[in-house]
């Protein structure tokens, strides 16, 4: 970044010009800086731009605007983890634009409040909501969401507004702040409870900032300012997710708000081009509803566009800054509202009471969303107008006075909670958001307290939390755990199912998605008072154990790491939680499909080198069918899998939906690659033939089969050649060549397959080759032939050939025979959770066995030796000899030599793998 201009470099053309884009501001925050003692982040003579710099530059316009009675703007916009939160909200001492925008106002408005004039009053009211797959949630008043979300009305001069959204009156920077805890803690609390993830959600943190004073000619006026602050959900999940994905996609609202966000920023530049005709799709998501004025309307906006300077994600960056320079074409026409105070509260009076007379005279038929309203809504908005002219007839002291009066019980209640964390155990909870870390806490007071869903002393709902889950007791200090039978209870990572003592900082997880840390008041004080160094655990390393217990770790070794190593272990942290909450909701919904992580090497995909990709393993546990979906697909399945299991929890009749809508359903005529073979081709550079019947093997080293394979040189009739060869490559140079590919057949090919056939590039191929798709799972006959003329041959096609192989790969469609179970997937999980431990079980005591038969033999043979060497000494005492023979030493003690052929076989198999690399993979149940 150099001054207002920001450059990306793609990392995989690194002799490409980098693209330039230009901006208001380019600020770098990714290293160059220092910390200080309150743990304050301060440029350290670099480039790096702190929190305070950022404000200054937007938040202070920001708040400039809202004095002067303009309408204001600011949302942030990118990727998960580039750092939108982190500019919006903060993180520790490094507060974000939002608490110092806030304090700042009041900073101001109390410097007012001493100098103001009679009847002059500065009033600040705030709101907080949540959008979650196209459902708004009061984040203020979690009471009022109800099953669809609250309703986004439009109102003839306000424009869109959320019904009974509740804006509450604030007078300190405290009070916002605890109001800003208060919706966090909410917003924890429902996305544990609802299986949701943070980063997929929007929130719109807004402001209602009044000011009363009289004007030059004495006449009351008022100027009012709406801010609505902005995180949005992280961009990278709004792209294609993949032919399958799509077809899914159509049903995911999931999507839908950063889909039509970024239409609707398209249609606006267009339109501030002179485009005519150019419709702007408003309408078509509550978020671009909710950001109508701050787009397209009467506001002031600034938009923040946070990047990750990761090489990795050098697509996902290129693509928020395209979508940012679409952005700034954008022209708002922003206006000062103020008007005289008096026609303010007589108008909304006149429209308040017009509405209540033609709702009572049935004349009035109000829209939604979803069109006109039902009489529960009418009878709903008429209480709620009732309401609101209760309220207009309040003064704003008594508004206040009222808030304050509910804000000291709520202080009073935190302050206590606040000192009963000192003194007794709890658990506070552990989220990928650090902002929704240590927001809920859970006492376990003396005595035994319940865990569970239902009637307990700790409540907890979702996923896989059963009615009685488990038993806190405490007793004389020490806290244990006893899970209720197939509750599912995990600590530091291992499961448990047996009363189990806590200890201080342990990490428990209770179902699939309530992730908590124990904290012991007593336990700390004495670590504290020993001088022993006390961290608290992050979600990372909570999810790294469980991780590790599930063998995911194992292929890293216990050496450095290096950075693909580093990478891939991150992605496996973030992956893990989601397929454990997938195979949770099979269990629930009785899908009958489990989930499993694969991690395909390179080498598996054809590849020299490469990094190491994860794939998730879908398996129908009632036929045996299995599919390996992309990343982006299964998460797009994942959320429609929460909205199914939410509809399901919620008690709606129709959480079920047709098969090409199910996310836990695959088409079995979907295409699955069965295997691959790799045809070394080198003896074709000396015209000699290759006929071979190759092992076909999946991604984890299985035969899944075998394939017949012949490549022959022709003449020019296309007759086999025969007795001709060449002594080196060179002579094919410049010389005509013809190859005759054959496939005839492969056989042994898994029995699930109905139909199959197989794929191949050659040398420049742009376009696969594929052979008919054939019938049938022992022999499938391809009769496949394909003839291949290179004229003239060149140096680089015999490097080809010398150096390089071809890969074939078998593809096939399942068969569609599912065996329908009355066994529930919970038990079918088990019974093969059941399996895999006894198999790992089974296979401990086979290598244990091994170990001790080895160490047998080499004692054995050690004896032998040991019992020659006695010998020989026998030998020379009886022949009177004061020395030994080295040559006789030396053939005893290397008597092993006959092995010398296996050893050698052994040394070459390994340099060929060192060379090639390993070529299987790794499929990880999840238990």
């Amino acid at each position: 970044m150099s001054g207002k201009t920001t450059e990306i470099s793609n990392p995989g053309d690194t002799k490409g010009e980098p693209k330039k884009f230009n901006f208001d501001y380019s600020y770098w925050s990714h290293d160059g800086y220092k910390e200080e003692n309150n743990g304050y982040l301060a440029p350290s003579g670099g480039c790096y731009a702190d929190q305070k710099r950022v404000f200054d530059d937007l938040g202070r316009g920001v708040l400039d605007n809202a004095w002067k009675g303009y309408n204001c703007s600011l949302f942030a916009y990118g990727q998960t983890g580039s750092g939108k939160s982190y500019s919006m909200v903060g993180y520790g001492a490094n507060k974000g634009i939002i608490p110092i925008f806030c304090g700042e106002l009041f900073k101001e408005i109390e410097a007012k409040r001493k100098a103001a004039q009679k009847d002059e009053e500065y009033q600040v009211s705030v709101s907080m909501l949540e959008i979650y797959n196209e459902q708004v949630r009061d984040l203020l008043n979690p009471k009022s969401n109800k099953k669809g979300g609250l309703q986004v009305r439009q109102h003839p001069k306000k424009g869109f507004y959320v019904e009974q959204l509740v804006t509450a009156p604030v007078n300190s920077y405290d009070d916002i702040d605890a109001k800003i805890n208060e919706g966090t803690t909410n917003r924890t609390v429902a996305a544990t409870n609802m299986n949701a993830t943070s980063s997929r959600a929007h929130t719109i943190f807004a402001i209602n900032f009044t000011q009363k004073a009289a004007n030059p000619s004495g006449q009351s006026m008022t100027k009012s300012s709406v801010v609505n602050l902005v995180d949005l959900a992280g961009s990278e999940r709004a792209e294609s997710t993949g032919a399958t994905g799509d077809r899914l996609k159509e049903g995911a609202a999931i999507n839908q708000s950063l889909s039509t966000l970024g239409n609707v920023i398209k249609a606006l530049a267009d339109e501030s081009t002179g485009k005519k005709g150019v419709m702007v799709p408003f309408r078509d998501s509550v978020l671009t509803k909710l950001l109508k004025n701050a787009l397209g309307g009467n506001s002031k906006t600034v938009m923040i566009a946070a990047l990750s300077p990761a090489d990795i994600n050098y697509d996902e960056t290129l693509s928020t800054l395209r979508f940012a320079d679409r952005a700034k074409a954008i022209k708002t026409k922003a206006i000062v509202n103020e008007s005289p105070t008096d026609k303010l509260i007589r108008e909304l009076q006149e429209e308040n009471k017009r509405l209540q007379d033609a709702l009572k005279s049935g004349k009035l038929q109000v829209t939604g969303d979803e069109g006109y309203m039902s009489k529960d809504e009418v009878e709903e908005m008429k209480k709620q107008l009732e309401l609101e002219m209760e309220e207009m007839k309040k003064s704003w002291a008594q508004k206040m006075a009222e808030t304050q009066q509910e804000n000291q019980a709520k202080e009073e209640v935190e302050k206590k909670k606040q000192q009963e964390r000192k003194v007794i155990p709890h658990f506070w909870n552990l989220n990928a958001d650090p902002s929704l870390t240590a927001m809920m806490i859970h006492f376990c007071r003396p005595g035994s307290s319940k865990v569970g869903s239902k009637n307990a002393d700790i409540t907890l709902s979702g996923l896989s939390i059963q009615p009685d889950h488990a038993t806190i007791t405490n007793k004389d200090s020490k806290v244990t755990i006893q899970p209720a039978i197939k509750a599912k209870v995990m600590i530091n990572g291992q499961v448990v199912n047996k009363e189990t003592l806590l200890h201080h900082n342990d990490r428990v997880l209770f179902g699939s998605t309530h992730l908590y840390v124990f904290h012991h008041p007593q336990d700390f004080a004495k670590h504290m008072k020993e001088g022993n160094t006390v961290e608290a655990p992050t979600y990372e390393d909570a999810q790294q154990e469980i991780a590790q217990e599930s063998g995911l770790m194992t292929s890293f070794g216990s050496g450095p790491k290096g950075k693909t190593d580093l990478l891939l272990m991150d992605e496996l942290v973030k992956v893990l939680p989601m397929v454990t909450e997938a195979n949770a909701m099979s269990e629930e919904l009785d899908k009958k499909v489990k989930y499993d992580i694969a991690l395909i090497s390179p080498q598996a995909r054809g590849l020299r080198e490469g990094r190491t990709e994860i794939r998730i393993l879908m398996r129908n546990m009632e036929n045996g069918n299995e599919w390996l979906l992309q990343q982006n697909d299964f998460m797009g399945r994942k959320y429609l899998m929460q909205e199914m299991y939410q509809n399901y929890i919620e008690g709606d009749k129709d959480w079920d939906v047709p098969k090409d809508k199910d996310p836990f359903w695959e088409p079995p005529e979907t295409p699955v690659l069965i295997g691959t073979v790799h045809v070394y081709l080198e003896s074709l550079a000396y015209l000699i033939d290759i006929a071979e019947d190759l092992e076909l093997t999946d991604y984890r080293g299985c035969t899944q089969g075998h394939i017949r394979v012949e490549i022959c040189p022709c003449d020019g009739k296309w007759k086999m050649l025969e007795d001709e060869f060449v002594d080196d490559t060179s002579e094919l140079i410049n010389q005509p060549l013809r190859l005759l590919v054959k496939i005839p057949h492969a056989y042994g090919l898994p029995a699930r397959i109905s139909k199959s056939y197989c794929k191949y590039s050659f040398y420049l191929d742009q376009k696969a080759t594929e052979s008919k798709e054939i019938q049938g799972f022992a022999k499938p006959e391809y009769k496949h032939e394909q003839k291949l003329t290179f004229n003239p041959v060149t140096k680089q096609f015999t490097e080809y050939l010398a150096n390089e192989k071809l890969k074939i790969e078998v593809w096939g469609r399942q068969k569609d025979t599912a065996v329908k179970t009355k066994v529930p997937t919970r038990d079918m999980m088990a019974r093969e959770k059941t399996s895999v431990q006894l198999l790992k079980k089974e296979e401990e005591n086979y290598n244990h066995a091994v170990d001790v038969n080895v160490h047998k033999k080499r004692a054995e043979r050690s004896d032998i030796k040991l019992a020659k060497i006695h010998q020989l000494v026998k030998d020379a005492q009886k022949e009177k000899k004061d020395t030994i023979s080295v040559k006789d030493l030396d053939i005893i003690l290397n008597s092993s030599v006959r092995f010398k052929g296996v050893s050698d076989a052994v040394a070459v198999t390994a340099k060929r793998k060192e060379a090639m690399g390993s070529k299987t993979s790794q499929a990880c149940s999840l238990q």
